[in-house]
């Protein structure tokens, strides 16, 4: 019998489906979703290729911190005709300047003195000694005028910033300045023609014919520009557009190299700065219409409208790729001038309210003069990405590809094969937009070829779900005594997770009220009071009145708010707390101490706040989760040290060592009672905006190494000296060491403890090193301390743990002198013996170092 067909088989059909999600996708294409999708693997794309920026390009920036030095913006011109001075002088190739120079300005007293200047000309002033008969007098009158003239034209010109930046950029002769031009299709003819100074650095050699060319092909119209100011403009060595021109999203991907000002072509900035760098004029910058941009012998290919997408250049740790000085520090001789000796700098703004930021593929807030940067770049070492003329039409093939893929052979495989088939197109299409990118500079939108095959698969995947393997499903369905059986066996094995996920797809009824309730109960002896108050809850939805169910999950609500004090490793699990008889909490133990409130954090753990009930004495507690920061292992023997390093350190009995009560385990916490200190650390004091007075460090710094000598005497290392762990509180005069025998604990962990503790900074070559230390390797960190606390710096740092290693282990450190005047020379000389690389050239013992420290001390009263 002839199989009929119907309109319903029609519409049910999967080359159907495919057929109809093809042809949305394809009318899709164009929409500002699919651009905006596009445009996101295109960042990807620039993240992941790498190039090396041009070494000859350099940054100005007008930061937040010349600013706040130099006076609130806008600056007067002077200070840009002294940092123009500055850089002609250091002998730097081009000079890049992105600030406007647009309006005149106009200093209050140049007003008046001109004003006075005027009233002059027009008096009598300039005849009056022609009626002194006296020919002394009128000699002196005359000479008198004279003066004055002088005087009042000698500060006209000291006034006249405009005339000063002006004779600054004739003198310097090889600065590139900006004007912005206002980008959209002109309706008739411009109000003013621009300047002669702006249309002389029109672009003249052009490849094609702009009247034959269709408005695709042609640079992108302007209708309005305003030029730099006439006192300026006819001085600058070039002026060229300062146009960003955002995508579909907002953000800048390209720069347009070329506008289109009726009819007459204009060079951006970023293209007459390469060209000049290269010594070339504008009669050596052809334009090729529709195809990209000759600069000498460098090709630059563009979009058909002349943009460049510009290549992005990624810097290391979020640093910019070129090199970047502030303003204040180059116009205050901090940054010598010659550092820009032959190279094109530009000058421009990143301080925060000055000016819009730029949304592009490696930052979503960067500077313009920072993104003209990348732009010169791209073209001085050609790189940037390009689209193919024939990238449209593989765009299009490929989505013809997967419309026949999804209506002719989809339909014909199983779930499997087709999932494997679609998953390696979806990489395939991937692998290739990535690789053209970094490897080839070339950009095909391969979005929505890609975007057409997911959605296809995932429809005509859910078609075949909802028509064929519902009825399966329904069949295979578990029943809900299975569920019931496998929720009690997981339930028995203590996988009490599984054991709710299976008594949930059983139907709720009287019987399952007990079952649940039970498993609420052992998630509460677990201390999963989450978990306990989610099961209750569950029970609660189906009948609140089940038992003591309503109690039960207001104070499982009450736990879960409180359940963890603090966060991250050495927690504590206020599991461990009493309840008395259902009537309120009891405060948190841990062994015989109350823990009041969390203190803070540190690299080991956490420190509370305890006190001990049976003498009412407060303790501060610190804890540290053994089990979390070793392997299982090494963990006996980690807490068998724990415990035996807990009790040197108690041994310890000095007034400036912080001292050791108790040390304990309990619910996998590991834990230390000591003294509790009101001070603070010594890590405030290291700011150089926050430095104590010297005599006060080098007495505090005595105070330590005594106390360290002390512990050096029983065989006690600290092995972690550092401000961090040395407290201090100013109204008692009290300084304590704390953390001794930490950091010998944790040297073997291989988590995150390892790396955290020991601070690298501080550490001793020979603790670098991993050989064995003994008491000098803490006067060494003691050393590392006493530099910062009175310098505001360490004497060793480096972008890399592995460059600073090297450094502190070879180089030697800066002397203290010269990074301040007013530090003794005894003192200097005993921060160099403390930072000697060999311990037997430090001081051998904490009473020697102190005895000095205080015998260098009395020569400041001196």
């Amino acid at each position: 019998m002839k199989r009929s067909w119907t309109r319903t088989q029609f519409w049910k059909s999967d080359w159907f489906v495919g057929l109809v999600v093809s042809l949305l996708l394809v009318l899709a294409s164009g929409s500002s979703l699919m651009q905006g999708a596009e445009r996101i693997a295109y960042d990807w794309g620039v993240r992941l290729s790498d190039a090396s920026p041009s070494d000859r390009v350099a940054v100005i920036t007008i930061d937040d911190q010349s600013i706040a030095n130099l006076g609130r913006w806008p600056w007067s011109r002077d200070l840009h005709a002294a940092m123009i001075d500055l850089l002609k002088r250091g002998g730097a190739k081009v000079i890049g300047y992105t600030v406007f120079f647009l309006e005149p300005q106009l200093d209050p007293g140049l007003r008046y003195l001109r004003d006075i200047i005027a009233f002059y000309d027009a008096s009598d002033l300039p005849q009056l000694p022609e009626f002194i008969p006296d020919p002394g007098n009128r000699q002196r009158l005359v000479e008198q005028l004279s003066e004055l003239e002088g005087r009042i034209f000698e500060a006209e010109g000291a006034l006249d910033t405009d005339r000063i930046l002006a004779g600054s950029l004739e003198q310097a002769g090889n600065v590139v300045l900006a004007m912005p031009f206002v980008i959209g299709a002109p309706q008739g003819e411009p109000d003013t023609r621009l300047p002669d100074y702006v249309t002389r650095h029109a672009l003249t050699r052009i490849g094609g014919d702009l009247a034959s060319l269709g408005p695709d092909l042609l640079p992108l119209p302007t209708y309005a520009a305003i030029p730099p100011i006439p006192a300026v403009g006819p001085l600058a060595l070039a002026i060229g557009h300062l146009n960003a021109y955002p995508d579909v999203d907002g953000s800048i991907r390209s720069e347009p190299l070329v506008l289109n000002h009726y009819d007459t072509l204009y060079p951006s900035v970023s293209l007459l700065l390469a060209a000049r760098s290269l010594n070339l004029g504008n009669d050596k910058i052809e334009v090729l219409l529709g195809e990209g941009v000759r600069l000498g012998r460098l090709l630059v290919t563009t979009s058909p409208d002349l943009q460049m997408n510009t290549f992005f250049y990624g810097g290391s740790e979020g640093r910019s790729p070129f090199p970047v000085d502030s303003f204040y520090d180059v116009a205050t001789g901090k940054i010598p001038p010659e550092k820009y000796k032959g190279k094109i700098v530009l000058v421009g703004a990143t301080a925060v309210g000055i000016g819009d930021t730029q949304v592009t593929p490696i930052s979503p807030t960067m500077a313009p003069v920072l993104s003209l940067a990348h732009s010169v770049s791209s073209i001085l070492e050609e790189d940037f990405f390009v689209q193919p003329s024939w990238a449209p039409w593989l765009r299009l093939g490929l989505m013809l590809l997967v419309a026949a893929y999804l209506v002719a052979a989809l339909p014909r495989f199983k779930a499997g094969p087709a999932a494997g088939i679609s998953v390696a197109l979806v990489a395939l299409m991937l692998g290739a937009h990535v690789g053209l990118m970094t490897t080839q500079g070339i950009w095909i939108q391969f979005i929505a070829p890609l975007s057409m095959l997911v959605a296809g698969h995932l429809l005509l995947t859910t078609k075949r779900f909802l028509a064929t393997e519902r009825g399966k499903l329904r069949a295979d369905a578990e029943s809900a005594d299975s569920n019931r059986m496998l929720g009690l066996s997981f339930q028995g094995q203590g996988q009490l997770d599984l054991a709710f996920e299976k008594f949930r797809k059983c139907p709720m009824e009287d019987s399952m009220q007990e079952v649940l309730y039970n498993l609420a109960l052992d998630f509460e002896r677990k201390r999963q009071f989450n978990k306990a108050g989610a099961v209750y809850r569950y029970v609660s939805d189906y009948n609140p009145e089940f038992r003591d169910v309503k109690e039960r999950l207001e104070r499982t609500l009450a736990m879960e708010g409180t359940v963890m004090l603090g966060g991250g490793g050495g927690a504590l699990d206020m599991g461990t707390m009493m309840l008395k008889g259902g009537a309120g909490i009891e405060k948190p133990k841990l062994g015989r101490y109350e823990v009041e409130k969390e203190l803070g954090k540190g690299a080991m753990g956490v420190v509370y706040l305890g006190r001990d009930p049976k003498i009412n004495r407060v303790v501060a507690i610190k804890t540290m989760a053994l089990s979390q920061e070793f392997e299982d292992d090494e963990l006996v023997e980690v807490k068998e040290r724990f415990f035996r390093e807990a009790e040197t350190a108690g041994r310890l009995n000095h007034p400036n060592i912080v001292t050791i009560f108790d040390a304990g385990e309990e619910h996998d916490l590991a834990y230390i009672a000591m003294e509790f200190l009101k001070g603070k650390d010594l890590s405030r004091y290291v700011k150089q905006d926050n430095l104590l007075p010297l005599p006060k460090v080098m007495e505090l710094t005595a105070r330590s190494a005594d106390a360290l000598g002390y512990a050096h005497g029983l065989n006690v290392v600290h092995r972690d000296i550092k401000p961090a762990n040395i407290m201090y509180d100013d109204e008692k005069d009290e300084l304590k060491l704390t953390d001794f025998g930490i950091a010998r604990i944790t040297d073997s962990s291989k988590t995150k403890t390892g790396t955290v503790l020991g601070t690298p900074s501080y550490m001793s070559p020979e603790q670098l090193a991993g050989k064995k230390v003994d008491g000098r390797s803490d006067l060494y960190s003691l050393g590392v301390m006493l530099f910062q606390l009175v310098t505001g710096r360490l004497p060793f740092t480096g972008d890399s743990m592995a460059t600073l290693m090297f450094k502190i282990a070879n180089e030697k450190p800066p002397n203290p002198l010269e990074l301040r005047k007013d530090i003794p020379v005894c003192l200097a000389a005993l921060i160099h013996r403390c930072l000697a690389k060999d311990p037997a050239k430090r001081y051998q013992n904490g009473q020697e170092m102190a005895a000095f420290l205080r015998k260098c001390a009395a020569t400041l009263n001196k």
